[in-house]
């Protein structure tokens, strides 16, 4: 029930601010008009059912040269990005079918920095690399904090498993691919925008108080697979076994 709340609640069609409601809201178009490369929305907010239009102009396309080194070999290439974009050291793009991880951006004035914007960069220099940084989205609780995890390429996250991170185990909440969220699904994590990760309900809710309890949480594969659960032979005192004592408890009895 929790998770299918939380579905309902992160998914929303056509989101975007409605002056009403004064929040990010799901809406219903209404009609669409196109003007120049954009296009003009007429919405309908679904909460307090407001009509209001939307316009949408993409940014500006800009020419942005980068220094491609693979191994002992350098190559200026120019590439067409759009003027806001964010550029940051670390981050890894895509071009003629390799990786490459941007190690140095430089400004007009010789300064380097670590992030900027394309219409301030002189130029990137970037390595290729076999290696992709997946940013990630931890929430504890109602605390949430950005990392970034660095994975090899071929490397494949399914949404609703568990991953270890830094020593902890956390549940994937969603993995955000750019074009949308996915609840269930496997992505390959070149193409992984961001991940959130949710931490997994507390180990001791799962942990076996009791020998029943223990042979229950075998059975329903929580301690993992055992089609035949015997008492872990840590929790039998040494010299005593357990069915040489349940007779003794049965002549007791008689």
């Amino acid at each position: 029930m929790e998770d299918e709340v939380w579905e309902e609640e992160d998914i929303m069609d056509n989101a975007t601010h409605c002056p009403s409601c004064d929040e990010m809201t799901g809406h219903d178009i209404l009609k669409e008009r196109s003007v120049g490369d954009g296009a003009d929305f007429t919405v309908r907010c679904e909460v307090c059912q407001r009509v209001h239009v939307v316009q949408f102009r993409p940014p500006p396309p800009t020419n942005l040269p980068f220094i491609l080194t693979d191994g002992p070999h350098s190559e200026r290439v120019v590439l067409v990005v759009d003027a806001d974009e964010e550029f940051v050291v670390g981050d890894v793009f895509e071009e003629d079918e390799k990786l490459w991880r941007i190690h140095q951006i430089e400004l007009a004035n010789d300064q380097h920095v670590t992030s900027a914007l394309a219409t301030n960069i002189a130029r990137i220099t970037a390595l290729r690399t076999d290696m992709v940084r997946v940013k990630l989205t931890l929430t504890r609780g109602e605390d949430s904090t950005s990392a970034v995890l660095v994975v090899p390429q071929e490397t494949a996250f399914t949404a609703s498993h568990l991953l270890e991170y830094e020593g902890e185990s956390w549940r994937i909440r969603a993995i955000h691919t750019g074009a949308g969220r996915t609840l269930r699904g496997t992505v390959n994590a070149p193409d992984i925008k961001r991940m959130y990760l949710h931490e997994p309900p507390k180990s001791e809710h799962f942990a076996p108080r009791t020998p029943r309890e223990r042979r229950q949480a075998w059975k329903e594969g929580k301690l993992g697979y055992n089609p035949n659960p015997e008492r872990p032979k840590e929790h039998i005192k040494k010299g005593v076994h357990p069915n040489a004592q349940n007779k003794r408890s049965k002549k007791k009895r008689r």
